[in-house]
């Protein structure tokens, strides 16, 4: 997990330096995969409004919101504070750097004569991306915590985050509101968090079990230590 975050990080640091530099290699291959995926809408309107409703609605940003919150609340109702305090910490810092990037680096959507959605605000990162990311992996960290090695349903629960994931980049450069680019970084970006959240966290349930060890005073492994670190 750890060259994970270090992997994701230094690409997405890579990518976000080639955009604010405009490398013209990079923003020629935007620009013809935007053209394309455009001149693709225009001409299947039925598959066009099918993208629409799953960007705008299935994998819309606030309804990945909506289930990291129903996440969240699960657990502190399990008494699993520490894994809701991480993912509702994580989904916020994740919207904070995303927003902050997108004033910062302030990159221009496509723009187009005959559009066929349309969207606010910077475009760099990716949102929908980001989000999607963010609120899918979380998801599968607390899942696999508890009952993946149990429970039959992991492969497809895994199998639908990544086409969740996948998905929401490709409606949003086929329906012309991003640049292929802005999709790769908000993927990059919401893996980091991910991973850096799933690493922070193992780093405190450590520190806790050492500060409850018998030579430290504490009660051992039956005291209130987290029950996701102990089925771990």
């Amino acid at each position: 997990m750890r060259s994970s975050a270090v992997i994701s990080g230094v690409l997405a640091s890579v990518l976000l330096v080639l955009v604010v530099a405009g490398w013209p290699p990079l923003l020629s291959v935007d620009r013809s995969v935007a053209e394309a995926l455009h001149r693709s809408a225009l001409a299947h309107p039925g598959f066009t409004h099918a993208n629409r409703v799953l960007s705008d609605w299935v994998w819309d940003p606030w309804t990945m919101r909506a289930l990291a919150a129903g996440a969240t609340v699960l657990l502190w109702w399990r008494r699993e504070r520490r894994a809701a305090l991480w993912v509702a910490g994580t989904s916020l810092l994740a919207v904070g750097l995303q927003q902050a990037l997108k004033a910062l680096v302030g990159r221009e959507r496509p723009q187009w004569t005959d559009p066929v959605d349309s969207a606010r605000y910077a475009a760099f990162p990716s949102g929908h991306a980001m989000t999607a990311t963010v609120t899918c992996g979380l998801l599968l960290w607390v899942l696999a915590l508890h009952w993946r090695e149990e429970w039959r349903g992991w492969g497809t629960l895994a199998g639908a985050a990544a086409v969740s994931v996948l998905g929401v980049g490709w409606t949003r450069v086929y329906l012309g509101v991003h640049w292929p680019s802005d999709v790769v970084e908000g993927w990059l970006l919401g893996w980091c968090c991910v991973a850096a959240a799933v690493l922070t966290y193992r780093w405190s349930e450590r520190r806790g079990a050492a500060g409850l060890s018998p030579e430290n005073g504490g009660g051992g492994a039956g005291s209130s230590g987290s029950r996701m670190g102990e089925r771990r």
